[in-house]
């Protein structure tokens, strides 16, 4: 089949489709969970903290596991949309499941909080990591994987665009009074209808390059082959310190805007004016790319997406909102451009071991991008700890510097490490041209 095949636009939005669904779920986990935890479940910021990080460190056994068996999978629906369809109902449960109060001892909430939220982590893995490999199935034109990539984003952010303003308005209508009860309501709504979008994205794609050099190799053979893969291996760097660096920032904002500005009902329109400006730097990108390379592209991104991040030294509402429009156009550039890298790791191992893992790539790259998700727990809640943040109560000086080295020192200092590591990162389109061309030249030989 002819690489350079172009996607429909009903394909491309389709599958975008499974990103809204993922992230109605998962973006509700990440900008609020630590917050409903302190708050209103009544879990120590510590408490949660540690639980995201031994929920990761599963994910590293989790992760690799979930790839090395979705490599093996061969069925009549395909190689990874299977695990749409099947995963979709527990993944809808198990997200309610997560926002639910049960009146237990303070051990047993800490007991259930693990389990269901490792559990979400599962199936959010079953689900996700066949998701992203489907992109290398569907095209294997680089152009066209950016185009699927950049649509999957806007619609991811989409997700989290509803999920900023929909939770804080819908569980406020729902639980009046209760707002275990108005989260509770809230996530069973987006957790159905990201359900029925599973549903979609299952039945509207198709599978074009799942089987060649399909990988049967064994789980510890293809961790010794993805170690060759060097940039799968900076990629995945980055991608822990670009969602760590978002996720650190969107799990803090309710506590900037409620303590430090004490404007607490101005976070609604701080997470919406950034997540659209998001999706206008997605719609610059095939603008920029007749101009610049990608990695020139995501220096650019990278560079502007600090100002969102040094305004929050500030106190003035206009300078921050002004700050936030400005970076959030860099780091739509970013986000826009990151996931449509993932796929030409693929080729890249194909060509350099023979083995062609697209199960396994996208563990590696899921559980960085859940790491890196992680931190927007783990970090804040040592730190909200370390300098006595106190639930509902007027804060500290030390713990309202706290906060403000959350929003703006902490992600600043990422975003300067990513820029150092993406100098590293050498599969441009050059290099991904030549390799394609020889794995088709290679196929053609043993074809004959």
């Amino acid at each position: 089949m002819n690489a350079k095949a172009i996607v429909s636009m009903k394909e491309k939005i389709g599958y975008a489709l499974g990103d809204l669904a993922c992230n109605l779920i998962f973006q509700t986990i990440s900008i609020f969970l630590l917050f409903f935890y302190t708050d209103i479940f009544g879990i120590s910021a510590a408490a949660a903290s540690t639980l995201f990080l031994v929920a990761r460190l599963w994910d590293a056994i989790n992760d690799p596991i979930m790839g090395s068996i979705v490599d093996r999978t061969h069925t009549r629906w395909g190689k990874f949309r299977p695990y749409l369809l099947f995963g979709a109902i527990p993944f809808a449960i198990l997200g309610i499941l997560c926002f639910s109060t049960p009146n237990l001892s303070p051990n047993g909430k800490l007991l259930y909080a693990y389990i269901t939220y490792i559990a979400l982590g599962m199936i959010y893995t079953v689900v996700n990591i066949p998701y992203g490999a489907l992109t290398s199935a569907i095209t294997q034109d680089p152009m066209e994987r950016t185009s699927l990539s950049s649509i999957r984003m806007f619609f991811a952010l989409v997700g989290g665009l509803t999920v900023s303003i929909g939770i804080p308005m819908l569980s406020k209508i729902l639980g009046g009074e209760d707002p275990a009860r108005g989260y509770q309501l809230s996530m069973a709504i987006f957790s159905l209808i990201a359900m029925v979008l599973l549903f979609i994205t299952f039945s509207t794609t198709t599978e074009r390059y799942s089987n060649r050099n399909s990988s049967r190799t064994s789980l510890k053979e293809s961790l010794k082959m993805l170690a060759k893969n060097r940039p799968l291996l900076i990629l995945s760097c980055i991608f822990v310190l670009i969602f760590g660096n978002h996720t650190i920032s969107g799990a803090v904002g309710i506590y900037f805007f409620r303590y430090v500005l004490q404007k607490p009902a101005m976070f609604g329109l701080y997470m919406t004016l950034s997540l659209v400006v998001m999706m206008l730097g997605l719609l610059m990108i095939p603008i920029l790319l007749k101009k610049l390379s990608k990695k020139q592209i995501l220096y650019l991104g990278l560079t502007i997406s600090l100002v969102k991040h040094i305004v929050c030294l500030s106190s003035s509402l206009p300078v921050i909102f002004i700050g936030v429009a400005i970076g959030s156009i860099g780091f739509g550039f970013v986000i826009g451009l990151l996931w449509g890298l993932v796929p030409d790791t693929i080729e890249y191992g194909e060509y350099a071991t023979g083995v062609r893992a697209e199960g396994m790539v996208y563990a590696i790259i899921g559980f960085a991008f859940k790491f890196g998700m992680a931190l927007g727990g783990l970090v804040p809640g040592f730190v909200l700890q370390a300098t006595g943040y106190m639930p509902d109560v007027m804060q500290s000086f030390t713990a309202i510097m706290g906060i403000r080295s959350l929003m703006a020192v902490i992600p600043s200092v990422l975003l300067v490490v990513t820029i150092i590591i993406l100098r590293a990162y050498s599969l441009d389109e050059k290099a991904y041209a030549t390799i394609i061309e020889k794995l088709q030249s290679h196929s053609i030989s043993k074809e004959a």
